[in-house]
C-alpha cells in the first residue's frame, strides 16, 4: 500500500471567499460595516475576505458569535485550505523518511 498522499483534483476555497460571498454579500455588507460588527480592523477584514490572510480561530468566533456561522466548520475550511496549498508545494521541501536504528 503507498503512503502517498491522492489527489482528488478539488482545490478547496478559501474561508475568506465563503465569508464575502455567503456572509457579506448575502447580507449586503460593505467590509467596513462588517469590521464594525465584528469589532476588527476593516483592513483586517479586508486582508481575509481578499485572501490576502488566513482565517484565526478569534475571527472565526468572531463570526459565528456575530452571523451564526460555526466557528469549526470555518477553521475546517481554513485546514483544508491550508493542507491543500502545503500539498501542492510539497516537491520544494526536502526531507529524508526517518528509519529509526540507522
Amino acid at each position: 500500500m503507498s503512503t502517498a498522499p491522492q489527489k482528488i483534483g478539488m482545490k478547496p476555497s478559501h474561508p475568506g471567499a465563503f465569508i464575502r460571498a455567503e456572509i457579506l454579500d448575502e447580507l449586503h455588507l460593505s467590509v467596513s460595516k462588517a469590521a464594525g460588527v465584528l469589532g476588527v480592523r476593516r483592513a483586517t477584514l479586508s486582508d481575509l475576505v481578499n485572501e490576502k490572510a488566513g482565517l484565526s480561530p478569534e475571527m472565526a468566533l468572531r463570526i459565528e458569535k456575530a452571523f451564526g456561522v460555526s466557528m469549526d466548520t470555518l477553521l475546517k475550511m481554513q485546514t483544508w485550505f491550508d493542507t491543500y496549498t502545503m500539498r501542492e508545494q510539497a516537491d520544494r521541501i526536502e526531507v529524508e523518511r526517518y528509519v529509526a536504528g540507522e
